[in-house]
């Protein structure tokens, strides 16, 4: 069997043959494809594993350990989380202003992708998170949750704060943002709500979804997951 070059060392071979070419994206994918054609190469994919999505039972488990902590900001942070399923990197950057009280919504500003989009959040929880607005209004920055330095968290710390809970509760698997998310929306799922209503609170998008979407109303998506969110298990 014929020793293989190594995969860089062959790119920069065949990049002397195609630099004076000036090969853009499309015509390098054409080539490769019919380069594939001629050797008889099999396109093979590897199967993409599904995310582990916490139960019902573990995500109460989680909470209540973290219920017991008493420590009212790492408490809404997690509530925060499991209620919009925002990512980590959005959720440290969310200001008090982006939180609007009355409608129950929060605006993540330059999400993935760098857009704009709205997320709700029970009426149950306005109470709560309104009044930690108003006790924190002193702090000089106007971020959401800081850190005890009064500083805005990192993802990191975001993390450190859910693994710690994690281990507490003696997880099985540490319980990650990602994964909070990922219950959230599988619980929707669950509920019989559209992915049409679930897409534009994600922040995925989809073709299919984005077209469902476009003959539904903000408003709507907002009632039905008001109506749902009652029997959430947190």
């Amino acid at each position: 069997m014929n020793r293989r070059t190594p995969p860089r060392k062959k790119a920069l071979q065949l990049a002397k043959y195609l630099r004076s070419e000036s090969p853009d994206y499309g015509y390098l994918r054409t080539v490769f494809r019919y380069l594939r054609q001629e050797l008889e190469v099999a396109v093979t994919a590897q199967p993409k594993k599904l995310p582990y999505v916490p139960t019902e039972d573990e995500i109460q488990k989680y909470y209540d350990v973290i219920w017991k902590s008493k420590n009212i900001q790492d408490i809404l942070i997690i509530k925060v989380l499991i209620y919009t399923g925002i990512r980590v990197s959005e959720l440290v950057r969310l200001k008090k202003p982006d939180v609007d009280q009355n409608g129950c919504q929060i605006r993540i500003i330059a999400g993935k992708g760098k857009k704009d989009r709205i997320v709700p959040f029970p009426k149950s929880f306005r109470e709560t998170l309104a009044m930690y607005i108003t006790s924190t209004l002193e702090n000089k920055t106007s971020y959401l949750f800081e850190s005890s330095w009064k500083k805005p968290y990192s993802d990191r710390g975001i993390r450190r704060i859910l693994e710690k809970y994690s281990n507490l509760a003696g997880m099985q698997q540490n319980i990650s943002p990602h994964k909070l998310r990922h219950f959230l929306f599988t619980w929707l799922k669950k509920r019989g709500i559209d992915d049409a209503l679930i897409q534009p609170y994600s922040g995925h998008e989809t073709r299919k979804s984005l077209e469902i979407y476009s003959k539904l109303s903000l408003s709507e998506a907002q009632k039905i997951y008001e109506e749902n969110i009652k029997s959430f298990p947190v």
